[in-house]
């Protein structure tokens, strides 16, 4: 370093310009891999920890070191965050957030809870969950099931500032959780099952004064689309480019509903997220004046946006047309890989449609799509020929295509359900082998559309669906994969009884976690998906497994509390095999292994 003071001194600027293009005090966080600061772990959205105290020869080792009930049942999606001392963590609805003193035996240091009118979980499409806070600059974010935007004191819970994102008497709630970058909280909106029509807000996280909103459709100027400068393939997107492709003011009532993980690059100063489907889940009532399919942009939709204006610099719509209700909502993970001979800074994502997608990051040009689930049928590949007018678009089967069967007409056989090849529940990118660790549905579905009429607030849904095992899953209908994003092919695959509706983690101990909705939590070697642990938590697991350290000792974290939209039968209590979309008669069984609760398991060796 003596030796090139220059370099030393580039270095620096360079290291302070891309913390003042994030949040300095969320980089100072997750940099400590003590904390876990960002529900994704980091920015990158990879869920990948350094921390190798607990590795792959000691992990069969670990033991229950302490239980924290959370008071409230349904699904305990998302996870707890650790900053220092301090634990935070949200319930389900009604959102109780609570802070433990890890330092004093678990000790709740605050409570608060938000008074929310109960009837809006009513208008919660898939069960009453909530993904997570958020901690910046000694401010706890909170976005409850109403749409509140809640910055609390980090130190004594006291409210600071509350704003309404919107209205659950119109079917928007919130569950997903807020990602803060530089000066500004950013969060979606839920409620693409009853017509709302979805959007990204950012807001100053000071005062909560709203910066920008960008909407999944409309015109430009709501999308924050620049004709000629926003790229899609590489080429300008267009004057209207979502206008275009909606049969007259459909898009008004659009769908397109944000909601998942989302992640942050600082050097390019770019947000990524995905936009969920389009309303209703009818095609044969969303086609063209023309009566043929039309895209409907922008849902289904992979976003870059500048986070100071909101600017899109790159979209990418992933199912054109959607006729399966394969929200694109999954959460896109940055990561360096070497693709074709060449280093390139990607985003991966794994999409409900069972086809995993690699963009470059700066944009958005398409360099890996591959089915990541083998029993996809909904359509053939992704067209990869950058001559080819169809470029970037699925060839679709149209024995497989609602719409071509018509309206009141079941089609049978569509692989993935529409429950996806993997939902909500994050992968995770390990440093160590450069592979994605991907929880997976194996499920398929019979689809029959109906004609539905829009109404505020009314569900807006239009199909029927029955679910089952894919053919080829020998009734082992989830599992977890290791993927190589540059190469497109899965290097291993270990099967599950029921879809892996928990997030994953991985280490530098060279080990993945995962959670079961029986409720196992599991440690497999990253290496070749060997199983090293599983303990059996009190509830199935539907949450995402995290890691922190404390006084010199590795822990990791899972919520159990089965729910969600796999677990939705036993959440809600239903019975009827057609209620949850089809869920209900597609986990039947997860009764005869779990019932619900809702606890916090912590583990570390001995």
């Amino acid at each position: 370093m003596q030796k090139w003071p220059g370099l030393a001194i580039l270095a620096a600027v360079m290291s302070f310009a891309t913390a003042a293009r994030a949040n300095r005090d969320v980089i100072a966080h997750v940099r400590d891999p003590a904390n876990w600061a960002v529900q994704s772990g980091d920015y990158n959205g990879a869920r990948y920890s350094t921390l190798d105290q607990i590795n792959k020869d000691n992990v069969g080792d670990l033991k229950v070191a302490w239980t924290f009930s959370t008071g409230v049942l349904r699904g305990h999606e998302g996870g707890p965050l650790v900053i220092g001392d301090t634990m935070y963590l949200i319930t389900p609805f009604p959102n109780v957030v609570m802070a433990l003193d890890l330092a004093r035996d678990q000790k709740i240091i605050w409570k608060y809870q938000l008074k929310q009118d109960p009837s809006v979980i009513a208008v919660m499409c898939c069960d009453s969950v909530n993904r997570g806070v958020q901690y910046a600059e000694g401010k706890i974010l909170v976005h409850t099931a109403d749409t509140s935007l809640i910055a609390l004191d980090a130190k004594t819970g006291m409210e600071l500032w509350k704003v309404t994102d919107d209205d659950p008497k119109k079917g928007a709630t919130a569950t997903g959780a807020p990602l803060v970058v530089k000066d500004k909280v950013i969060v979606g909106v839920s409620g693409g099952e009853f017509g709302v029509r979805g959007y990204i807000t950012a807001y100053d996280l000071n005062s909560g004064y709203k910066l920008w909103r960008a909407y999944s459709m409309g015109p430009d100027e709501d999308v924050l689309i620049d004709p000629e400068k926003t790229l899609v393939l590489g080429k300008p997107a267009g004057k209207d480019s979502s206008l275009k492709t909606w049969n007259g003011d459909q898009w008004k009532i659009g769908g397109g509903p944000v909601w998942g993980y989302m992640a942050y690059d600082p050097e390019l100063n770019l947000i990524y997220y995905g936009t969920g489907n389009p309303s209703t889940w009818n095609p044969v009532q969303r086609a063209g004046p023309d009566h043929k399919p039309i895209d409907q942009k922008w849902a289904m939709t992979m976003f870059a946006r500048d986070v100071d204006t909101g600017v899109a610099r790159w979209a990418y719509q992933m199912t054109p047309f959607d006729q399966w209700d394969y929200d694109g909502i999954n959460e896109p993970i940055l990561a360096d890989l070497e693709i074709n001979g060449y280093d390139r800074k990607t985003v991966s994502h794994f999409d409900r449609n069972g086809f995993a997608y690699t963009w470059d990051r700066a944009t958005g040009e398409l360099l890996v799509a591959d089915k990541f689930d083998p029993d996809t049928n909904w359509a053939t590949s992704i067209v990869m020929d950058k001559n080819d007018p169809n470029y970037g678009r699925p060839i679709v089967a149209k024995k497989y295509a609602p719409f071509e069967t018509g309206m009141d007409e079941t089609t049978k056989g569509i692989c993935p359900s529409s429950l996806g090849s993997k939902n909500q529940q994050p992968a995770s990118f390990s440093r160590l082998t450069g592979l994605f660790y991907v929880p997976v549905t194996r499920m398929c579905m019979d689809y029959e559309p109906f004609k539905v009429s829009y109404a505020i607030g009314q569900p807006f849904v239009g199909a029927t669906l029955t679910m089952y095992p894919a053919p080829s899953s020998q009734d082992a209908t989830g599992g977890l994969i290791a993927w190589d994003g540059a190469k497109g092919k899965t290097v291993w695959s270990k099967p599950e009884r029921f879809s892996v509706w928990s997030g994953v983690l991985t280490t530098a101990g060279g080990i993945a976690f995962y959670g079961t909705l029986e409720g196992y939590l599991k440690a497999v070697d990253q290496r070749d998906g060997k199983e090293l642990f599983k303990f059996k938590t009190p509830s199935g697991i539907v949450g995402n497994p995290m890691t922190y350290m404390h006084a010199g000792k590795q822990y990791v974290a899972v919520f159990s509390g089965v729910g969600g939209w796999a677990g939705i039968g036993l959440a809600a209590g239903l019975t009827n095999p057609d209620d949850g979309s089809g869920a209900v008669g597609g986990f039947a069984r997860l009764a005869d292994y779990t019932s619900l609760g809702g606890s916090l398991t912590v583990f570390a060796l001995p």
